[in-house]
């Protein structure tokens, strides 16, 4: 398959979206071992084992890089960013956003970091691009 850059900055929006989830699967399944309490969720946090207190802040992080990664990707996209760098940052982040999570939850933190930092290298190369195209 021969995607666009277009196009994969679109569908890693989507997959960055998706990504933002997945450490809670790990968090849905703490909470029915603890015993789920629809009535006070977050209060249960306490009760957590480790490794689902790491996914929650990961999934907590995820939102917040999120935010700042769709907006350059929709930048990039809409300036008409067409360069084999825009695409390899978009695919970049995606994978470095999955392997953050999963050596969140491991607790690699140093790992954690690298991949938190090269993850923000390719937003920020992305708003980069996006501002070189319209000059």
């Amino acid at each position: 398959m021969n995607l666009s850059v277009s196009a994969i900055l679109l569908y890693s929006i989507v997959a960055a979206a998706i990504s933002v989830y997945l450490p809670f699967l790990l968090v849905a399944y703490a909470r029915a071992k603890v015993g789920y309490n629809t009535s006070a969720p977050r209060a249960m946090f306490d009760q957590l084992p480790y490794y689902a207190k790491r996914a929650t802040w990961a999934h907590q992080n995820g939102f917040e890089t999120f935010m700042i990664y769709s907006a350059a990707a929709l930048m990039a996209y809409v300036t008409g960013v067409s360069s084999p760098l825009a695409a390899n940052c978009a695919i970049a982040f995606v994978v470095l956003r999955l392997l953050f999570s999963l050596f969140y939850i491991i607790n690699i933190p140093i790992a954690r970091s690298l991949m938190f930092g090269l993850g923000s290298l390719c937003t920020y190369t992305l708003f980069g691009l996006s501002l070189i195209k319209i000059q």
